[in-house]
């Protein structure tokens, strides 16, 4: 029986822990130019429209929280009302979610590590280098799960100056690049029908999903947070916060760069955007924010992940080092162990010689991936609350039929774009265009995932997979 967490978190800690999943600044000055390869300059559209089913699946886990507030989030919700198996997948998926993320995101501070001492004229190393960044992002990676080990509280504070700082100079430079900009404002650029394909439309809206990945963190703490409810409104908060800030960055480097320079430019995509407004050494500050930004993303991804493993090793189906707690009631062992499985996967990136690639093999893996598991989750809110349809009519459009539409159709993107990849090309090749190769990673992830699942109920004899939940 694991100790209960400390309830040291308000709103405000929340919000901070969400964004820095978020990781905003990262996911615009890297995002960007890979939608801008896929959609064109249907860029901000593409955010809009993936914000919809995202404030679908908000309600859905406000909704669920209030249920049964858990850690494990749509890990106990999905499995408590779709069934264990489908439950295990809803939290295996974003463990191996945020281990990817976290790969590739330490190879991305490793990146701006490089191009931050060659502002100092530190030359000789190559920031489009895998090889080269991912093994400076591994001391980066082991520095912020120190800072993770010292507690959530402590995590938070230190997140909330950086966000701070981050999105000052975001909006900024954001908001300089719409007046100065030279390429021509068009309304187009928010047309949604504007789109040369339906696979363009598909993989930019998974793609355009995985941008706001992160928002339901809020939910993972909710065990550490004073007030249930409070989750609900750092995650809500977050996400609108998060919509404004993408749309904003968009329709900025829009201005700013044709699409092709904009598609070009991969991990160095802020500071060549920087470059375009002003000189040295105001043209570093979205550069050291852009570092911040991957930092705490990083930081933000170990939190909520040790999170959900304590969750699903309370239950066996993980092993109990994960529900080890240190002195400071938080699962250390789980947040080092997280980390250190995330940096051999991140060494595992030397097989993609360009950064750029390796980035998009991930991001197209994720984007997935997610799609999978909030569909997973609002659906489950659909079915516990479906008897609201019939007590309480507008209740149940909330809790009910908005998340349903939501999951399905987040679920239904990720099935088309399953189909588009298997379609794509004639054989298997280790090469981010070839669609087998985008379509096996998730694959794989799905088939460990049902393993484990395997492995937990028959040989961990996990209760989980036995014993019958009240719902709510």
């Amino acid at each position: 029986m694991t100790e209960p967490m400390p309830k040291s978190l308000g709103v405000v800690d929340g919000v901070v822990i969400a964004a820095s999943s978020t990781a905003a600044t990262t996911s615009i000055a890297i995002g960007t130019g890979v939608l801008a390869g896929i959609a064109g300059r249907q860029v901000p559209i593409l955010l809009i429209l993936a914000f919809l089913p995202m404030l679908g699946i908000a309600g859905a886990y406000a909704r669920l929280n209030r249920s049964e507030p858990n850690c494990g989030a749509g890990y106990t919700w999905v499995g408590s009302t779709l069934g264990p198996w489908l439950g295990f997948l809803a939290g295996w998926i974003p463990i191996a979610g945020t281990v990817v993320f976290l790969a590739y995101t330490t190879s991305i501070c490793g990146s701006l590590l490089i191009q931050t001492v060659a502002k100092f004229g530190l030359h000789g190393l190559d920031p489009n280098s895998t090889a080269q960044s991912t093994l400076i992002g591994l001391v980066v990676l082991a520095v912020v799960t120190w800072t993770a080990i010292l507690g959530v509280g402590h995590a938070a504070r230190f997140q909330k100056y950086l966000l701070i700082f981050e999105y000052a100079v975001l909006i900024v430079f954001c908001g300089w690049g719409l007046v100065a900009g030279d390429q021509p404002f068009s309304l187009s650029w928010l047309n949604p029908f504007a789109f040369h394909s339906g696979a363009a439309l598909a993989q930019g809206l998974v793609l355009a999903v995985f941008f706001y990945w992160g928002w339901d963190s809020a939910f993972s703490v909710t065990e550490e947070t004073r007030n249930p409810e409070d989750a609900a409104k750092g995650g809500y908060i977050a996400l609108f916060t998060m919509l404004g800030l993408f749309v904003l960055g968009a329709i900025a480097f829009q201005r700013v760069l044709p699409t092709d320079e904009l598609a070009e430019h991969g991990a160095e995509g802020l500071s060549y955007y920087a470059a375009q407004l002003t000189g040295e050494p105001w043209a570093s500050l979205p550069l050291l924010a852009l570092m911040f930004s991957a930092i705490a993303s990083v930081q933000a991804g170990v939190i909520p992940t040790a999170r959900l493993t304590l969750a699903m090793s309370r239950d066996r189906n993980l092993g109990p080092i994960w529900s080890r707690m240190s002195h400071r009631g938080t699962p250390a062992a789980g947040t080092v162990v997280m980390a250190t499985i995330a940096g051999f996967v991140a060494l595992l990136e030397f097989a993609f010689p360009k950064l750029n690639e390796a980035i998009l093999a991930a991001v197209n893996t994720v984007g997935l991936l997610v799609a999978i598991y909030y569909g997973l989750t609002a659906v489950a809110s659909a079915v516990r609350f479906r008897d609201l349809l019939r007590t309480d009519p507008v209740e149940g459009v909330k809790a009910v039929v908005v998340p349903l539409l939501s999951g399905t159709a987040l679920l239904a993107l990720g099935a088309y774009l399953a189909l588009y990849y298997a379609t794509l090309s004639d054989g298997f090749a280790l090469d981010v265009e070839n669609g087998w190769f985008n379509l096996a990673m998730p694959v794989v992830i799905i088939a460990l995932g049902l393993i484990a699942a395997a492995v937990a109920k028959w040989h961990r004899r996990s209760p989980y997979f036995t014993k019958i939940k009240e719902l709510a």
